[in-house]
This record gives structure tokens, sequence and C-alpha cells, in this order.
């Protein structure tokens, strides 16, 4: 298993900081994959301050922020499910309201429940979030009130591209609502620090591969009928392009039946996602988090997003960052028209934004606190 790895040291990591003498005690509360990345990179550009950290098990979570070089307390579980899972976060808030640290401020990233919990404690918080769509499916109920429990944190960071008045339209003060330009990809990309021997993990003898990530076919927001990766994976085969193909579930494994395992590479274990945006000549999803990362890295990316775009996805497909298609042909003819100079990262932007969201970070932490 390949590990992303961060710099401890960056020349232009943030020095924030705040008035006070003592250190902000921060609570960090980790409810999804995507959340250690993120608020490591954030609070290792703060200064003076105390972090500690809870985790939600949920899929991949807490061996990530081990992986990341967080301690942390294992509170509360995501269950596979439907109905227990209605259990289960109200279960865990309330675990949460009981046995989260004494903090000044709670941080979180799309978590309603470290939200309700930190404002049962009397605690103000922090949340950021780049969604601002509930579901595709009408009618979900549950969901829709938990996005509008997050909305009522002491302060809202969003990216500029986020339509802010979904946050204010589900309850949460206009004042509260603070953006930054950029992505929240920015932040963990800017810290990511690639590794060179990565490329001897994969089986390929030439250097040059893509990587495809199928559709979450199951998930409540994905409206489709089928997915296009066995489409895109032959298409590849055929003009010889070499593919890291990423599974979500065990179904997804049989788009590449019948393919040549020389071309079509399925890990037996997890690999960095970054590693791979960083290396990879395109990367292909149908999802948007891995568009995004490798969008902010400058790597060329793909979306074949079956339903409504979150607006952050919209912006970088109307600025030309992501291209987006449903039709594997055409993504396939925009695969083979990258040219060495596209497929060159590059982390100088995304080091700006994160100094620009830990400076704002900073802002609200020293208000809370002075």
């Amino acid at each position: 298993m390949s590990r992303a790895t961060f710099a401890a040291n960056d020349a232009e990591q943030s020095e924030t900081t705040h008035d006070a003498g003592r250190a902000i005690d921060v609570w960090v509360d980790l409810a999804s994959p995507s959340h250690p990345f993120f608020f490591k990179a954030l609070t290792d550009s703060l200064t003076n301050v105390k972090t500690t950290v809870t985790v939600r098990e949920k899929t991949e979570t807490v061996p990530l922020a081990r992986q990341v070089g967080y301690e942390f307390q294992t509170l509360g579980k995501d269950y596979e499910n439907p109905h227990l899972r209605k259990l289960g976060i109200p279960l865990r808030t309330a675990q949460l309201a009981v046995k989260a640290p004494k903090a000044d401020v709670a941080l979180s990233s799309r978590n309603a429940m470290c939200v309700l919990a930190a404002k049962a404690r009397g605690m103000p918080s922090i949340h950021f979030t780049d969604n601002d769509i509930c579901a595709y499916v009408d009618g979900l109920k549950a969901e829709e009130l938990y996005h509008r429990l997050e909305a009522q944190a002491t302060h809202n960071v969003v990216p500029e591209a986020f339509q802010s008045e979904v946050l204010t339209e589900r309850g949460a003060d206009p004042d509260s609502v603070h953006t930054y330009s950029g992505y929240k990809e920015d932040v963990y990309v800017a810290a990511f620090d690639p590794d060179p021997t990565f490329l001897d993990e994969l089986p390929f003898d030439s250097e040059e591969f893509i990587v495809v990530r199928p559709e979450a076919l199951s998930a409540t927001y994905v409206d489709a009928n089928g997915s296009l990766v066995p489409d895109i994976l032959a298409g590849a085969v055929e003009r010889g392009v070499n593919v890291v193909y990423l599974p979500r579930e065990e179904n997804d494994r049989s788009f590449a039946d019948g393919l040549p395992a020389e071309r079509i590479y399925i890990p037996d274990n997890p690999l960095s996602g970054l590693e791979l945006s960083w290396h990879a000549r395109c990367v292909l999803t149908g999802s948007g988090t891995m568009a995004r990362e490798a969008a902010r890295m400058e790597t060329p990316a793909v979306s074949f997003f079956p339903s409504t775009r979150i607006s952050v996805d919209r912006a970088l497909i109307d600025a030309g960052e992501i291209f987006h298609s449903r039709d594997a042909e055409d993504i396939l003819d925009y695969v083979t028209s990258i040219s060495d100079r596209d497929a060159h990262p590059d982390r100088t932007r995304a080091r700006r934004v994160r100094r620009e969201v830990a400076d704002l970070t900073a802002d609200l932490l020293n208000e809370r606190v002075n």
C-alpha cells in the first residue's frame, strides 16, 4: 500500500497565530475518509494550537487518520445497513456530546454530528463544506435535515464557487458564511509530498497510465442506468493505454472481465489517490473528489459523473480544469489528445489557497478565543 506523505515543514506554510498567550484548544472530528488529509494539512498550517482528534469508523477513515500522523480517539461508526445508518448518526452525536474533548473550538467537514455536539457543550464550531446538493432522490427528509443541521455551525467556510445562499436557506446566518478562492482539495494537495518510487508499485512496462474510478451507482445522489466504465476500459485497451482501475464495489470488478491484465491493473491493496493523480497521465472518475484532486495539482482530469453536479464541479468544468462527458469515445479522444506539457503536475496554486484557508481559519479561531 502506497502512503501519501505530507511535508512537515513546507517553506510556504502559513505562519498563523493568535494574540493570546496560551494555545487554542481545537477539537477536530473526522467522519469520512477525505477528512484526515484535509484537516492534517490545515492544522499543520496553524501555530499555537493544540489539537485533539476524534474519528468515526467509516471505510478507511481510521487507518487514514493514523497514516497522516494523528493521535485520536475512535467514537462511533457508520453502518452499511441504511436503517442502522439512520440510527448511527444520532447515536454518535450523543456519544460526541458526552465524550468529546474539552476545547475552545470544534472543526469539522460535512459533519452535523460534530456541529450538534459542540452546540450541546456550548462550544463554537467551524464547519467546512463544498456540497450544495443534498441528494438526487427527492424526499430524503433525513438527509435534508442532516444538511440543515450542518449549517447551524458558528462559522461555515466554503469555496467561492459554492452557492452560499444554500447555507442561508438551510438556516445559516449570512454573517457566518466565509469564502475562499480555490477548493478544499487545494489544502491537502499543497501539503502532499510525492513519492518518486511510487511507479515501482505498478506493473506497466511504460510509466504512462491513466486512472479509472467508477460511478457510485448505489449512492442516493446518483441517477444512472448503467456505468460507462466497461466502454472506457475496452476503449483504452484498443488504444494501447495502460489503466489503473479502482473498483468501488466488488461488482465493479466485472467491468474488466476479459480484458488483458497487462493493460488493466486492479491493485490488491489500496493505493494513494494523490500519488496516482500526481503520476497519472489523466484521472477519470464517475464522482467528484478524485477529479478535483487531480485538477488542483494540474493533472488532466475527466468527470463522467451522471447526475446534477455540485457548484464546485461545475465551476471547474466551466474553467476547463475538468473535462466532463457521458460519452466514452469523447472521453478517450480527450485522453489521447493530452500532451506531455498538459500532464505536468504542480502545487504552486494549491499552496496559495492553503495559506488563504489557514489564515481565514486562524482569524476565526482568534475571534472565538480573544
